[in-house]
């Protein structure tokens, strides 16, 4: 699978620019790589959060419909 790569141009402070090139060379990396991982982290967790909010409002609006078939399920499955 070949990933498309795009040049980008962009104006950060120094010391993220330092830290940046740390990183880079604690993990043989290269500084693009570094900040392309910061990126993939974070729509990563862009997208946890997301799916963690569409499961409270499903959970929300679907408990109506539970509580409903949980009753009708009591009075045919005898308890114990």
């Amino acid at each position: 699978m070949t990933v498309q790569v795009t040049k980008l141009t962009v104006s950060i402070p120094r010391e993220l620019v330092d830290f940046a090139d740390k990183v880079a060379k604690e993990r043989k990396i290269s500084r693009s790589k570094v900040v392309a991982s910061c990126l993939q982290e974070m729509a990563k967790q862009k997208l946890q959060a997301d799916l963690e909010d569409g499961y409270r409002a499903m959970a929300k609006s679907g408990k109506p419909l539970a509580d409903v078939t949980f009753e009708a399920q009591r009075e045919v499955v005898p308890e114990g």
